[in-house]
């Protein structure tokens, strides 16, 4: 049982009923790491199912005491006080209506989400209007009310929302969100790219100041972090969006950008020499990843520059081409990963930057010798995408190392959630990793422990995993859902309070919040439970150009997935059922016309 404190302070308890006790109106409750509190309900305690976007109140005052049986999880929000050995809950929010209910496992529970937040976006950027991206703003409010002071438009914020568009059409069939994400498409190339037909490459510009119809390109990023270099991150991310709608259209200009972009990555970026990986950083004049002009940047790599090609666009690239040269692109990418960036040695996090020859760079900027804790569930959830098309037991080995550590040393064992920033090292006589800025949760953390351990329990089955992604679901859509005003919150408290105080983490669009993560989360979350967990069909969606992908060939698998696992049942183009797919290869081979049609598969557990 928990010690008492000299002062009362309200927090959150998440975890499982242990007993309930009719006549003191007390229960247990215990947390993943074991504790048993003692929760008292107030007078005035009142209660609630998780809660969707576009769902009435889901109240559950009125049977509050009856769904207190042993095995229910559950989030208690109250006071502790000083002189009592009970927490006083205020607030009961439940996953079900039943002991074993997980709202979010529903079968559409995903897809309701992601049409919301499509729509809110949209209705953010363009209001009524036509998505002219002209309009675009990378500031948005906490209520999705467009800057009137930024005017600069980055490509990465543009690129991602972009993404988000894609996702929701492939889950919904909303025409409205195929047709922003090719006008966002469109708006990229015509103002973002740079073709450089000298070394037949392209570089896409940080982003643009926008007036009126005048514009003025900014070339090297202007971010402190990356000023007057090109990062590898914002040329990987400009990536997201347009691969993302190829998927939907197979639209051939994006390919040739995409080819030559990774020209750009392949001739500039990647090492060539014993040491290999990518740089993290080239200069903008002579495209050079050791020049002196890029100061602490100079022949660095980092996790962003190796890793994030898998999730932003590498994996996706693949699933729509089936090209060997991304698969052996992929495998390069996670076996320089798996070899170089385990430190367990010395921290229970990995490592994630290094000069040129892999020693570890423990001094750079802000990040010094800390761990981003979303990066480490980042690189577990994409090995076990990437083991599945090229199956390794290293891969396997490192995932579930780090699934395995990670709760004890990067989440709330408490109140459920994730943390975002802290120290790799404990100092002498600690025993927690302290935090690098404070113990604020962010949404894009989240998402990637819910996807992490939600594709660990569908392939190697363990409950224990499951059990994780079902606590990490339960406190993302408990808490980060702003059902008033449409979105999501960038962070909560420990307590999941949403953080309001002000700057970028008040609003919903900034340089670190676009529609990427939150819509990523949505589609693989319900990829994953409905067709690897409780297997069951899911719908997509695709608007090819006519003659747009080779052969004449759509390749619909939703992700990377265990082969053999996932098949298409049937297949619609316009509404009609349609018969020339590959179910077991997961292709359509699409109808020779002249006018762009609409195929709907779905897709099956095998």
């Amino acid at each position: 049982m928990t010690e008492r404190v000299d002062f009362s302070f309200s927090d959150l308890i998440a975890g499982y009923v242990t007993h309930y006790d009719p006549e003191s109106d007390v229960f247990g409750l215990k947390t993943s790491d074991g504790r048993e509190f003692k929760v008292k309900l107030s007078p005035m305690a009142y209660a609630k199912v998780i809660q969707n976007f576009d769902e009435g109140y889901p109240d559950a005052t009125g049977n509050m005491r009856a769904m207190l049986v042993p095995g229910r999880y559950l989030f208690a929000y109250g006071v502790f006080y000083p002189d009592s050995s009970t927490f006083d809950a205020k607030q009961i929010v439940f996953t079900g209506r039943k002991k074993d209910d997980y709202v979010f496992e529903k079968q559409n529970w995903w897809v309701q989400q992601i049409n919301s937040l499509g729509k809110f976006y949209l209705k953010a950027q363009f209001g009524d209007g036509d998505y002219n991206y002209r309009k675009y703003r990378t500031s948005l409010s906490l209520s999705g009310q467009q800057s009137d002071t930024n005017f600069r438009q980055e490509t990465d914020t543009i690129s991602r929302l972009v993404y988000g568009f894609a996702s929701a059409f492939m889950m919904t069939g909303n025409d409205s969100f195929l047709k922003a994400a090719e006008r966002g498409t469109e708006y990229l190339r015509e103002h973002m790219r740079f073709v450089d037909l000298d070394e037949g490459i392209v570089y896409w510009y940080h982003g643009i100041d926008v007036q009126g119809e005048r514009e003025q390109k900014i070339f090297a990023s202007e971010f402190g972090d990356d000023y007057d270099a090109i990062p590898a991150y914002e040329q990987i991310y400009a990536l997201a969006g347009p691969i993302q709608t190829y998927r939907c259209t197979g639209d051939p200009r994006i390919m040739d950008d995409t080819e030559k972009t990774i020209k750009l990555f392949n001739e500039f970026f990647l090492d060539k020499g014993e040491h290999g990986g990518y740089f993290s950083h080239i200069d903008p004049v002579m495209l050079d990843p050791l020049s002196d002009t890029l100061g602490r940047n100079k022949g660095t790599k980092n996790w962003n520059s190796v890793g994030d090609h898998a999730p932003a666009y590498l994996i996706n690239l693949w699933l729509a081409t089936g090209k060997q040269e991304y698969a052996d692109m992929l495998e390069y990418t996670f076996d320089t990963i798996e070899k170089r960036f385990p430190d367990y040695d010395n921290s229970p996090f990995v490592q994630e930057r290094f000069f040129q020859d892999w020693s570890h760079d423990t001094t750079w900027g802000w990040q010094q010798n800390r761990a981003v804790v979303g990066h480490n569930l980042k690189i577990a959830w994409n090995l076990m995408r990437m083991h599945s098309l090229k199956p390794k037991d290293n891969y396997v080995k490192l995932a579930r190392k780090i699934a395995d550590i990670m709760p004890g040393v990067g989440s709330d064992l408490q109140r459920g959630g994730w943390y975002d920033v802290v120290e790799r090292l404990l100092a002498p006589g600690e025993k927690t990793h302290r935090f690098v800025w404070h113990d604020r949760k962010a949404w894009w953390q989240q998402e990637q422990s819910i996807l992490a351990y939600l594709i660990l329990a569908g392939i190697v089955k363990e409950d224990e995993y499951k059990r994780l992604s079902r606590e990490a679901s339960a406190f993302y859509n408990a808490w980060f859902l702003d059902l008033e005003e449409g979105g999501v919150y960038f962070n909560v408290l420990a307590n999941g309070i949403p953080y309001l105080a002000g700057g970028n983490e008040r609003g919903k669009g900034s340089h670190s919040m676009s529609g990427y993560h939150s819509f990523e989360l949505c589609y693989l979350a319900a990829v994953y439970t409905n067709l690897l967990i409780t297997r069951q069909p899911m719908d997509f969606y695709f608007k090819p150009i006519p003659g747009g992908f080779p052969d004449n060939i759509l390749r619909v698998s939703p992700d990377i997935l265990p082969p053999g696992s996932i098949k298409i049942a049937k297949c619609e183009i316009d509404g009609e059922p349609y018969s020339n797919f590959n179910a077991e290869a997961l292709t359509v081979t699409l109808p020779k016309t002249d006018e762009r049609v609409k195929v709907k598969v779905q897709i099956v557990p095998v």
